[in-house]
């Protein structure tokens, strides 16, 4: 008898010493994995960051013991959210400057404007957000008010989506910019040949030229503001759509130090020296960081008519709208990024601009294996050219784009070339994946609110009743996809990021609701309890 109970305890003293310590198990969890069986689980052991594994049941503790549990009380976790399309460093800005988001009048943004003077008084007013078709009339403001209210100070209010300024005479002086300026690639717009102080693309530029740089102080505090937003809403990986090699180095610095957790994608700004030095330095990867994509715009944009289109504006007659980027640099710098390890991911809107992208990707591409070059908006699409998709391009597609726009879509594009735009579906089904993302700050950073739009495709009044081109809705598992683990395909990132398996980075999302079986109409209101990435709560 003594024998036999000896046997048992060092029996169990064996089976107890066996277990693999691991950091963290979660349990008690509706968990969605998005594996390729889009499976779901129960718990998951974490060590070092990553996922160690992931099982159906509480057999889990089986093999595993760990330092510290979450009982996650039933509630729903998906992976980190991805966006896979903003403008993450531009948001943290943002937080700097006045704030025009919401704005119904350009009154209420001359408003605003001289509440921030007062209260953080400035040699050169910035502010961000406006935008002229949520007001009563849908059109452009002019410098006159600015010109008076601020004679000596020069002011820059940037549209909502980046693609138009209003500015007033002082800062025109400034930048040099006369109404006999002629900029290729944008406007400057005019009123019985007098400059109305709006500037659409690239004659902004020479307005930023002359702008008062961040510094380095504020710079990390618009990071570090950016990632707070972002991390709060369940985002894990941003992919930032145009950033200078300063603003990644400072990233990079911030991530090795550990001040900031979040993982990036950093899509390089298309300048020369930009160009000169990550292309030749090839792709730079780290846990947190992944440089290996340069960004390019090939037109403007729709709401300020900048999208360059095939026929005219159906609401201006003879006005097509402007490449940003001439068609033969477009074709120049697709074989010279061709030549690299680089992605090249274009901004398209307009019709006529996709399908110069388009065009210049497949002539590039011929006989070049798994490049996935993207397509970032892929708006307006002619009806032929939806058949490029299926040869190894990513539509980069931004859901609520089609939900803040549907209320003058048609009147810029028609009744049927508005059939080709904002077709989720339709790419979907051509190329196979989309990725999803925001935009923001043009749209709002909530997942939530992309998740929202992709499904049921109507505003936060239940507007339309249907919804929006419901044929090109999205289901709730293709849109999970998308802010997941095909937008980590999409950054060459699948191995690592984008679904709840053994060996990838433990970021997952412990949410409020079970986003695939609630009302749809309640999602915008979703919550992320907690976030965690590599394993770490961040919230």
């Amino acid at each position: 008898m003594k024998k036999f109970l000896l046997f048992c305890s060092v029996a169990f003293f064996v089976a107890c010493t066996s277990k693999e310590e691991v950091d963290l198990i979660v349990y008690n969890a509706n968990i969605y994995t998005v594996d390729s069986d889009f499976s779901k689980a129960c718990c998951v052991a974490i060590k070092d960051g990553k996922f160690v594994a992931v099982a159906e049941t509480a057999d889990i503790y089986k093999k595993y013991t760990a330092i510290e549990e979450l009982d996650a009380e039933g509630r729903t976790i998906v992976p980190g959210l991805i966006d896979a399309h903003c403008h993450f460093y531009g948001l943290g800005l943002n937080q700097q400057v006045v704030d025009l988001v919401g704005t119904t009048s350009f009154d209420e943004i001359l408003e605003k404007v001289v509440a921030f003077q007062k209260e953080r008084p400035s040699n050169f007013i910035m502010g961000s957000g406006w935008d002229q078709n949520d007001w009563e009339v849908k059109e452009f403001p002019t410098k006159d008010k600015l010109d008076e209210l601020f004679p000596d100070t020069p002011v820059a209010l940037e549209r909502i989506d980046g693609h138009a300024l209003v500015v007033n005479q002082k800062a025109l002086d400034l930048a040099g910019i006369t109404a006999e300026t002629e900029v290729e690639g944008g406007e400057i717009v005019k009123k019985d040949g007098k400059i109305t102080g709006v500037l659409v693309d690239n004659p902004m530029g020479m307005v930023y030229a002359v702008m008062p740089q961040p510094s380095r102080a504020i710079q990390i505090q618009a990071l570090k503001d950016a990632e707070k937003l972002c991390l709060d809403y369940g985002l894990t990986t941003v992919n930032d759509a145009g950033l200078g090699r300063s603003t990644i180095e400072l990233i990079d610095s911030l991530q090795q130090a550990g001040e900031m957790s979040i993982r990036v994608y950093a899509m390089v700004s298309n300048s020369p020296d930009n160009l000169d030095y990550f292309l030749n330095n090839g792709i730079i990867k780290t846990d947190q960081l992944n440089v290996r994509s340069v960004k390019v715009y090939g037109d403007g944009a729709l709401g300020s008519r900048g999208a360059a289109l095939r026929a005219p504006y159906s609401d201006q007659a003879g006005h097509y709208g402007a490449m940003v980027t001439p068609v033969d640099q477009i074709g120049a710098l697709a074989e010279r990024i061709a030549a690299s390890d680089y992605q090249m991911n274009t901004h398209a809107i307009g019709d006529s601009a996709n399908i110069v992208v388009l065009r210049a990707y497949q002539k590039t591409l011929e006989g070049k294996e798994d490049r996935r070059w993207k397509v970032e908006h892929a708006q307006v699409i002619s009806q032929p050219d939806f058949d490029y998709f299926e040869k190894g391009i990513i539509p980069s597609i931004q859901p609520t784009h089609a939900t803040s726009d549907m209320y003058w879509a048609e009147d810029r594009l028609g009744p049927e070339r508005v059939k080709g735009a904002y077709a989720y579906k339709q790419l979907l089904d051509k190329a196979g994946l989309v990725a999803l993302g925001t935009d923001f700050p043009v749209e709002q950073v909530s997942p939530f609110l992309t998740f929202y739009a992709a499904v049921a495709r109507q505003d936060l009044e239940n507007y339309p009743e249907g919804g929006y081109q419901m044929e090109n809705a999205l289901t709730r598992e293709e849109t999970l996809k998308g802010m997941t683990i095909w937008a980590a395909y999409s950054n060459f990132e699948e191995n690592e990021k984008g679904s709840i398996e053994p060996g990838k980075f433990a970021d997952f999302v412990i949410l409020s609701d079970d986003i695939m079986t609630m009302p749809i109409d309640s999602v915008p209101s979703l919550k992320a309890e907690q976030v965690f990435v590599g394993g770490v709560s961040m919230k």
